[in-house]
């Protein structure tokens, strides 16, 4: 069975700023704070970039990230509505398609928190495509979620699970640095804003223009493996 770890911001979505908003606003409630400085989000994981934020306002992490996840999360899904955010081109399309293969199995490879990637997915009505993951919550690197999504892949799927049929989907160099990491395909799409020749230099086994050609998606899926 061929598994299928999709990223979700920039490659199923574009929240809009959905999610940095509502952190912001989590985040002004326990300090009060009226800006907050910039932090790297792109490819990230929810743990990297909380410990960034939280370690240039000054506030303690550990003592912190509780009452911090519990505001984010109540934010959120009025901060999508909010936002402009859009589900990516061809996208619907392609996981119908993909879902009705019995030889094909959907899960997530994303640096949100699992709540977050709920919420997220819930908005668009996207959320039925996926049975299992590997999300952002305790891990900075996007390597270490990788192993939880194969892991999760694993346990959810059995003896159908085949660690020579895992393809991770992606619009970051982080992506396919991730899905190497876990000796899995890749392939990169251009719809999260990163750049060509810098996915390229990655080396993925495929680069597409975004997810809208479903045949070249799935001629691409079973004619490698």
């Amino acid at each position: 069975m061929h598994t299928l770890l999709f990223d979700i911001d920039g490659t199923l979505i574009r929240s809009g700023g959905a999610g940095f908003a509502a952190m912001k606003i989590a985040l002004a409630e326990i300090m009060g704070l009226e800006s907050l400085p910039h932090v790297d989000v792109h490819g990230r994981t929810d743990r990297g970039i909380l410990g960034d934020l939280f370690e240039l306002v000054s506030l303690d992490y550990e003592s912190n990230i509780e009452k911090f996840n519990r505001l984010y999360w109540e934010h959120l899904p009025a901060s999508m509505q909010r936002s402009a955010g859009i589900v990516l081109p061809g996208v619907v399309e392609l996981l119908t398609t993909l879902q009705g293969n019995s030889d094909i199995a959907l899960g997530l490879l994303t640096g949100n928190a699992e709540r977050a990637a709920e919420i997220k997915l819930q908005h668009f009505e996207l959320d039925g495509f996926f049975g299992f993951g590997g999300y952002g919550d305790k891990h900075a690197s996007r390597n270490d979620v990788a192993g939880l999504a194969k892991a999760a892949a694993s346990e959810h799927l059995g003896e159908k699970f085949d660690p020579r049929k895992v393809w991770v989907i992606g619009d970051t160099v982080n992506d396919v640095v991730c899905g190497r990491s876990i000796d899995s395909k890749v392939i990169a799409v251009e719809t999260g804003g990163a750049d060509r020749d810098a996915l390229l230099s990655a080396q993925p086994d495929a680069l597409l223009k975004d997810l809208g050609e479903v045949s070249q998606f799935t001629e691409l899926l079973f004619s490698t493996t």
